[in-house]
């Protein structure tokens, strides 16, 4: 979050000499005051404050123990008290107006806005009055009246050099992308190096989407917190070192150590580098998961949904009820609720958060949800829904297509050529969840021919997407079209054919049963074999891509009658049994050997018994090394077959 740079500002330390008379603290008498001040110059806020509130216990009314109290509270981001601590500051000390710029600053950091105003509107010292309207600027701020936060920044004195950073911040907020980054660069440039405007450089290239020069600056922030704090431990924890929690302190805020490692995780994410997105979680300095802030918490909400749905749930819904929550929070829990059809949960947010409705939803996205929503009660009118949002959304689709062709027809320059292509992603990104969200309605009823036909109306803005390409891949699919499915899926693979393990099983064996039903079985085989070199590197992790591929295959042949090579593709799945055995694994293959039996059984095939043989030795096996696995499938497991990708999860990201 950008910030005024004057808000970096910490209470003035008041000078205190301490008496200590049967205190039951190993402090020496006559060095309480060097002893306390010692302990907040090594940052050891927590054992100061321990003696300092044993000395309110003695002498209640003491000034020097609330002020340095307040003090450390406030270096240990404790907002709420130590606004508590300057409250009683100036309620025992009127004449000193410090503690009442003191206490509004600490209520603003808690952002406590109303009670901060009313704080600053007692202050009448001359001395303070920049100090006062910079504080008031920042409120203003952060409640969004720019007007006013614009009106009061341009009553500074015209050579104070805040002028320009928070100048920047305004633009920041309005949208002004360039002008901001403009303005900031002209700030470190008077300034010299400071870590937040260096961060406030990285998120204005991360607006602008020029995500390599954002890097930069977050690596230059990361490499100088690690030479010039190393008590900070960065990077520990994602080398695996237990190290303890630093704590929330005032140091910590002010290396940007924090926003940075956010920050990078939103561009790793958005780019779909999810190993490298949570390293640079894991690279934040330590803390215990109270102490999160919560930006930090809602980002490790997003990259764990996969390993523990349930606590990313918990985790944005604890958000929710706190004051402030990153805005990402309302719309990324009801997409998710959404993705992983809890239809209801989300209606129920709805329902209980209407006020938020309008703040932190835009219509498009609102009108999504609904039509979500609506699924449930009438799959009929959430067609119809649907249908509008797409119909709306891909004339914006043409519009910026014709631009595009426009921009290259007229040699346009750099600039407007990458404009037109921004334009034309961003109403892509609005049209295809839309688009498939419409098409999954159909899927569901079986009608394959009507989603293809859906498909084909945008094949001239989308037959570059990757979306588009496989959802069109795994329609053609169940239509039996295997070598129009096949001329979709190969490229999707060719783009990961050195990485062949990131492509997603399904595509994988959706593919080579594509080669195989075209009698093109060396494909398929170069394919598996690709899959099975990869598989063999990773001896520390299970990959079960060609296990999957291979119950695809023997499902297929099984289905149309030739059990004998059914099964033995069924058998080659689970080799070796230790590693490839497990719950959703043996339920796929269950059901194979299942139907062979029941065929047998009605006489309606005859089996060799060399194949029943294998079958029964087959079984043995997996009775050795199953009697500690369940036998009740995943409902989140990928089928054994195609499954439409039918919903483009853009989850909003906060840094």
């Amino acid at each position: 979050m950008l910030e005024f740079n004057f808000l970096t500002a910490i209470p003035s330390q008041t000078t205190i000499s301490l008496c200590s008379k049967n205190v039951d603290v190993p402090i020496k008498d006559g060095e309480f005051t060097s002893t306390v001040y010692g302990m907040i110059k090594e940052n050891r806020f927590t054992d100061a404050m321990r003696v300092l509130q044993y000395e309110l216990q003695r002498a209640p009314d003491s000034r020097a123990a609330l002020s340095l109290l307040g003090f450390c509270y406030y270096n240990i981001q404790d907002y709420i008290m130590a606004a508590e601590c300057y409250g009683k500051l100036t309620e025992k000390y009127p004449q000193h107006v410090d503690y009442k710029l003191n206490h509004a600053q600490a209520l603003y950091n808690a952002f406590m806005f109303p009670e901060a105003v009313a704080v600053l509107s007692q202050i009448d010292d001359p001395k303070l009055e920049s100090k006062v309207v910079k504080l008031d600027a920042a409120i203003k701020y952060r409640e969004e009246d720019l007007n006013n936060a614009r009106i009061l920044v341009e009553q500074f004195e015209s050579d104070d050099p805040d002028v320009e950073v928070n100048m920047a911040c305004l633009d920041f907020k309005e949208g002004k992308y360039q002008e901001a980054l403009t303005r900031f660069t002209k700030a470190t440039q008077l300034h010299g190096y400071q870590s937040d405007l260096t961060y406030d450089l990285a998120l204005c290239h991360y607006q602008l989407k020029e995500y390599q020069q954002a890097l930069k600056y977050i690596s230059e922030i990361v490499d100088r917190g690690v030479k010039d704090y190393p008590e900070l431990n960065v990077g520990m924890m994602t080398e695996g070192i237990d190290v303890r929690s630093v704590g929330n302190t005032l140091l910590l805020h002010e290396t940007a150590l924090v926003e940075a490692c956010n920050l990078k995780f939103a561009i790793e994410y958005k780019l779909k580098n999810l190993e490298s997105a949570s390293e640079a979680l894991t690279d934040m300095p330590p803390r215990s998961e109270e102490e999160l802030d919560p930006v930090t918490l809602h980002n490790q909400a997003l990259i764990g949904v996969d390993n523990n749905l349930a606590d990313s749930f918990a985790k944005l819904q604890y958000l929710l009820s706190q004051n402030p929550f990153p805005p990402e929070t309302f719309a990324n829990l009801l997409l998710l609720y959404c993705k992983y059809e809890y239809y209801d949960l989300a209606a129920d947010v709805l329902a209980e958060n209407a006020h938020l409705t309008y703040k932190y939803l835009t219509q498009y996205t609102y009108d999504y949800l609904d039509a979500l929503i609506t699924q449930q009660s009438s799959a009929v009118d959430a067609y119809s829904k649907f249908d509008a949002i797409a119909n709306e959304q891909l004339n914006g689709v043409r519009k910026s297509h014709q631009k595009l062709q426009e921009s290259h027809g007229e040699g346009g320059g750099k600039k407007e050529l990458e404009k037109a292509i921004e334009d034309l992603d961003d109403n892509l990104e609005k049209y295809l969840p839309a688009l498939m969200s419409q098409a999954k309605i159909l899927w569901e009823k079986g009608e394959y021919e009507q989603v293809e036909k859906i498909f084909r109306r945008s094949a001239e803005f989308c037959h570059d997407n990757d979306t588009w390409t496989l959802n069109l891949a795994h329609t053609l699919f169940m239509q039996e079209k295997f070598k129009d499915g096949a001329d979709c899926y190969a490229p999707l693979v060719g783009k990961n054919f050195d990485k062949m393990l990131e492509v997603s099983a399904i595509v994988l064996a959706n593919l080579c049963v594509c080669y195989i039903m075209t009698s093109s079985n060396e494909e398929a085989e170069e394919v598996m074999k690709k899959v099975e070199k990869e598989e063999n590197l990773l001896m520390d992790k299970k990959s079960f891509h060609l296990s999957i591929i291979n119950l695809v295959i023997g499902t297929l042949y099984c289905s149309k009658g030739n059990y004998e090579f059914g099964i033995s593709r069924i058998v080659r799945a689970l080799e070796p049994c230790e590693r490839k055995l497990g719950i959703d694994t043996w339920y796929y293959s269950k059901r194979c050997l299942i139907s062979m039996v029941e065929s047998i059984a009605k006489c309606v095939i005859v089996i060799r018994d060399e194949v029943l043989t294998e079958c029964i030795k087959f079984l043995d096996t997996c009775e050795v090394h199953g009697r500690e696995i369940g036998t009740e499938a995943n409902s989140l497991m990928v089928q054994a077959g195609p499954g439409m990708s039918l919903k483009l999860w853009h989850l909003k990201l906060a840094f």
